[in-house]
């Protein structure tokens, strides 16, 4: 958007204002996610996100998130962060920049849907619990998470009880790093929550979110 308007607005305010129609025409054409038309979508998910305990290398060893059960709010959010670059991960990127919007808003309400009929985590033994519960307060987590951190007060906010914990630390730590082209979260509430803490301290609240009985699982599915 910002390199339409350095090109247009030299050209006068009627040209901008027909680049703005035409972006709001564009945004009009996406209809409400169709979980039906994700399945023609999803083989580029499932090769990770439908593989039980499925493990990523980049930018370090961690299970890949469960994403079944997930708000399909946040599936979109983060799909649109991924696209725009605010989440920096390569591969991700990619996937996400090959995704028409409404490819974005089908496959959200997909993952929304998926895994409804299996039943949901029932949580784990956690250490450093009393830790961790000091730390969640110190954030303020739940104020946005919701109870059990597993009913965010906005549908954009993830679900975060019974995550791996692995992978919530790798996103965590995301949200502390800055000025590298691979790596990192572009979100500034979430950047400054995320940096109260050390990384020992980080480990801990992962570990024990990961813990809580939630609803996200990961439905094993087959390449089509």
């Amino acid at each position: 958007m910002k390199t339409l308007l350095n090109v247009v607005l030299p050209l006068g305010l009627a040209s901008a204002i027909s680049v703005f129609g035409a972006t709001s025409a564009l945004a009009q054409d996406v209809k409400p996610g169709d979980p039906a038309a994700a399945k023609t979508k999803i083989a580029m998910c499932i090769g990770c996100h439908g593989i039980v305990g499925y493990q990523a290398s980049f930018p370090e060893i961690h299970r890949v998130p469960m994403i079944s059960g997930q708000s399909a709010k946040y599936i979109e959010s983060a799909l649109q962060a991924y696209k725009k670059g605010d989440r920096k991960h390569p591969t991700m990127r990619g996937i996400a920049t090959s995704l028409s919007d409404q490819d974005i808003a089908d496959l959200a309400a997909y993952y929304e849907q998926s895994g409804k009929d299996l039943p949901a985590s029932n949580g784990k033994t956690a250490s450093h619990a009393t830790e961790a519960e000091a730390l969640l307060k110190k954030g303020n987590c739940a104020s946005c998470h919701g109870e059990g951190l597993n009913k965010p007060i906005d549908p954009s906010y993830p679900k975060l009880a019974g995550q791996h914990g692995d992978y919530l630390y790798v996103a965590l730590k995301a949200y502390q790093t800055d000025s590298n082209s691979k790596v990192g979260r572009g979100n500034p509430i979430m950047a400054g929550q995320a940096k109260m803490f050390t990384l020992p301290e980080l480990k801990i609240l992962a570990s024990y979110i990961g813990s809580l009985p939630g609803e996200l699982k990961t439905v094993p599915q087959s390449p089509l």
